[in-house]
């Protein structure tokens, strides 16, 4: 985490952009991440200032996976002050696609394309909850709704 970010009371929550990667006939992709929170995650992080939210998707997406990203829609933003142990961050995910092979880099330990039956574990952060509405989402077309 950059030093300049301060997560509490006195600072706002942080502001994360995560993607959803879908390989054509594959599955989607996850990072196991190479720092506290440890765990499986999609792909993103903190947006940066004077960044938008579509930008810091397709650049974490990336840094972490070498794969350039289409962000084809916004699928939903969670908010729930305690989904990540560092503090308060609430994280915009947009559901994308890529061509090619995820290779690990930047501060991803590892890459993975997995299916709804085939995730991995320990999920980080909220992640988990994300994937379930994901899944419900492609099967339904019912987006998740507010908590």
């Amino acid at each position: 985490m950059p030093s300049a970010l301060r997560l509490g009371p006195d600072r706002g929550p942080a502001l994360a952009s995560d993607v959803i990667i879908e390989l054509a006939g594959a599955g989607i992709v996850l990072v196991e991440r190479r720092f506290e929170p440890a765990g499986w995650a999609l792909p993103g992080g903190f947006v940066e200032y004077g960044e938008s939210l579509e930008d810091a998707a397709r650049r974490e997406a990336k840094e972490e996976t070498g794969l350039d990203v289409f962000l084809h829609e916004l699928f939903h933003a969670y908010s729930a002050p305690d989904r990540d142990a560092r503090g308060h961050v609430v994280s915009v995910v947009f559901i994308g696609s890529a061509d090619g092979e995820p290779v690990a880099d930047d501060d991803a330990k590892a890459t993975v394309v997995v299916t709804r039956d085939t995730l991995p574990q320990p999920l980080a952060f909220d992640h988990g909850r994300i994937l379930r509405d994901y899944f419900r989402y492609k099967e339904t077309g019912r987006r998740p709704v507010a908590a």
